[in-house]
């Protein structure tokens, strides 16, 4: 046998990939009223990304809702007219989280939840202005994946088109 057994019969790899991931679960502390709900974690998500010029996204309150392994796609029309679809972690989504050259805020207008146990599909319609409640320079379709881990709601991944709107 090549394999050299760990806690309860596990390989040593999965038993070090469960402490990993448990530390890093632990690690991410949200707000309890972000993550008890699908309500919850769905306004916190668009809370996030809106704000003034000059002001950077809240990072940190972000990653709290996102699982660690958490991904975002964004769908497209590429340069020949064909679809593309470029899939990024939540850190290469942020890049370097500077401050907003424009005011920029996102909410949802819409939403459509199926769910299955302790996992959920949210279809959030949006729409993006530059001020709070002001008239929308873009609106559009945002899918998103919660996980709860008998705790709390976490966000697995999330897909937007920006060709859409």
């Amino acid at each position: 046998m090549n394999r050299i057994r760990g806690i309860a019969g596990r390989s040593l790899a999965a038993a070090v990939w469960v402490a990993l991931t448990s530390v890093s679960l632990a690690a991410q502390t949200a707000r309890p009223d972000d993550v008890a709900t699908i309500d919850g974690i769905i306004a916190a998500y668009y809370e996030v990304i809106s704000g003034p010029a000059g002001e950077a996204a809240d990072v940190a309150r972000d990653r709290s809702l996102h699982h660690p392994e958490a991904w975002v796609s964004i769908a497209g029309v590429g340069a020949d007219g064909a679809p593309t679809v470029r899939v990024v972690s939540l850190d290469e989504y942020h890049g370097d989280a500077g401050p907003r050259s424009q005011a920029f805020w996102e909410w949802e207008t819409d939403r459509v939840v199926q769910r299955s146990g302790n996992m959920a599909h949210v279809w959030s319609s949006y729409a993006s202005a530059r001020e709070p409640d002001g008239e929308p320079f873009a609106t559009g379709v945002n899918s998103i994946t919660l996980f709860h881990d008998g705790d709390r709601w976490w966000i697995m991944g999330w897909m937007f088109d920006s060709s859409a709107g």
